[in-house]
């Protein structure tokens, strides 16, 4: 099959045509081995009161009675002791029957023929009309001795009731087919349009409306696929971004480098100039090095994410290290520290933590005034580590504050770079904390400092 409405179409009509078989064949098992005794049993006794009528009415006219009773809707075969035999009634459809059947009706016995019919695949015997089917018993005509062999003529009594059955099961038949045909159209247009969706995605053509309003598994793999779209969108978005930025960070550099170093090959410059110009290409070597160093730290971090090797220690301790290590940079502007650090047991990956508080103390350092203050405060609550990094420094603009942690984003684009900033240290801290199950949160007024709020598990 081409396409699946086609193949949900045969399958089902399939089912349908295998379903109707199997119930026939299992019923035709059932009228055999259950219903066949009883309707042997129900025949038996009407052959019998045809018995005991002859035998109380021996002047009969047996011709006539007979032609009355094969009208009344039955079949009949009556022979006689030198092999003469009449019909009645609605013809047989097979009219053998063995010389040993008849001779023991006439001796007296009575022939069970439908219970003793065989059974066969697919044919319900109660609807052979064959003349072994039948049952057989004796009868006295004009003092001789008769057999007589009688079934019910179904064409007759049941003949409206076939053929109104015949039509109902053709007519529920093509109507199946029929709403099969129309509500696997239904079940497979969400599919459809599934399908041309992934087709306009593989060209890149993120703007998809599926409008598929169903609370099935295909409406939610309807909603899933466009919650799907809108992140792949995303992704698509950022990754342009990406390589956008990271082509302008690079090529600034890359830029200042090249002029610089042309303009050094020039005969007049004096020694003044020329440690000038070499001191700028030195500090955007520098950049340039640092920001190679931070992408390869975020690529790290993407491919590893959940990879953690994890240690217990003080978290406390750590913090201390890190700001003695910036003593130099602080101790220069003259800033004020302010320390309450409680003693915390974190189980954490010593190494990436280290990075999260050298990002955010080195940012504090950086953007505060000088005389300012740098505020550090670590305490346990509820399971958690607790970390505030307050500054004084010039702060971060209201619709700047959402965007900080975006790579490459930068509040004061020209400031961030002259002070060699990449906007990729907020990301990197982000990142790791993700990685740790921790969040963190800024807030800032701009002129009047920030705050940095981390919230890690003290296990993990």
């Amino acid at each position: 099959m081409k396409t699946l409405y086609l193949r949900i179409v045969a399958t089902t009509i399939f089912v349908m045509l295998l379903s109707s078989v199997l119930a026939f064949f299992l019923s035709n098992i059932y009228y055999h081995y259950y219903l066949k005794p009883h309707n042997d049993a129900k025949v038996t006794k009407m052959a019998v009161d045809v018995q005991t009528f002859f035998e109380k009415n021996p002047s009969l006219d047996v011709d006539s009675y007979l032609q009355f009773v094969g009208k009344l809707g039955y079949q009949l075969y009556i022979v006689d002791s030198d092999g003469k035999g009449t019909f009645y009634g609605g013809s047989f459809r097979k009219k053998d029957l063995s010389s040993k059947v008849i001779e023991q009706v006439l001796s007296g016995e009575v022939y069970h023929g439908i219970n003793q019919f065989p059974s066969r695949l697919f044919v319900t015997g109660f609807f052979d009309n064959v003349i072994i089917n039948t049952i057989g018993v004796p009868v006295t005509v004009n003092g001789s001795p008769t057999a007589l062999f009688i079934r019910p003529n179904l064409e007759v009594q049941f003949g409206e009731m076939r053929i109104f059955f015949a039509f109902l099961l053709l007519l529920t038949i093509l109507l199946s087919i029929l709403f099969v045909v129309v509500s696997t159209r239904y079940i497979v247009k969400p599919i459809v349009k599934l399908t041309e969706a992934t087709k306009k995605i593989s060209k890149g053509n993120y703007n998809i409306e599926l409008n598929v309003h169903r609370r099935d598994e295909i409406g939610k793999l309807a909603n899933y696929f466009s919650k799907m779209t809108k992140s792949i969108e995303q992704l698509e978005e950022m990754r342009q971004e990406f390589v956008s930025n990271v082509s302008h960070e690079i090529q600034s550099p890359l830029a200042s480098i090249q002029g610089f170093s042309q303009t050094l090959q020039l005969k007049n410059l004096t020694d003044e100039q020329r440690k000038h110009y070499l001191s700028i290409i030195e500090d955007e070597s520098r950049r340039l090095s640092q920001l190679s160093k931070q992408l390869l730290t975020l690529a790290s971090l993407d491919k590893e994410e959940g990879i953690v090797d994890r240690e217990t220690y003080d978290l406390a301790t750590q913090i201390k290290q890190v700001l003695f290590m910036t003593e130099w940079n602080w101790r220069e502007k003259d800033l004020a520290i302010d320390l309450e650090l409680e003693p915390v047991i974190i189980t954490a990956d010593q190494k990436l933590l280290h990075q999260v508080w050298t990002n955010l103390i080195t940012n504090g350092i950086k953007y505060s005034e000088e005389g300012g203050t740098l505020s550090l405060k670590l305490q346990s609550i509820e399971g958690q580590a607790y970390v505030e990094i307050s500054d004084t420094g010039i702060g971060i603009s209201e619709k700047d504050l959402p965007h900080i942690f975006q790579r490459f984003y930068r509040a004061d684009k020209a400031r961030n770079r002259k002070e060699g900033s990449s906007g990729l240290g907020l990301a990197i801290t982000k990142k790791i904390i993700e990685m740790h199950s921790g969040s963190i949160q800024a807030i800032s007024e701009h002129g009047k400092g920030t705050t940095f709020i981390i919230k890690l598990p003290l296990t993990p």
